[in-house]
């Protein structure tokens, strides 16, 4: 699922937790981070298992990892509604 729907919550969400990817700030605002989310294909997911789905979809091994490990990973963040965004750096 794409960020669609979730565009503000995910923009905030990454302006303040961006360290965990980047040693340099990558966005300075919320129309940046918006950018760059919409440009590294940011999605949306319900649960670990739907990041586990999309992973191993997308060549990732994940089959080994715990859904508590998957929502630790630093590509993951949560989101105040419940669900969780994947970035890809």
């Amino acid at each position: 699922m794409e960020l669609q729907g979730y565009e503000e919550e995910c923009a905030k969400v990454f302006l303040e937790q961006q360290d965990r990817l980047f040693a340099e700030p990558v966005a300075s605002n919320y129309d940046e981070a918006l950018e760059f989310l919409e440009d590294s294909f940011a999605c949306v997911f319900d649960s670990a298992d739907e990041i586990r789905q999309y992973w191993e979809e997308n060549g990732t091994d994940a089959s080994g990892m715990s859904d508590e490990e998957i929502l630790e990973s630093l590509e993951v963040f949560e989101l105040p509604c419940g669900k969780y965004m994947v970035v890809e750096a």
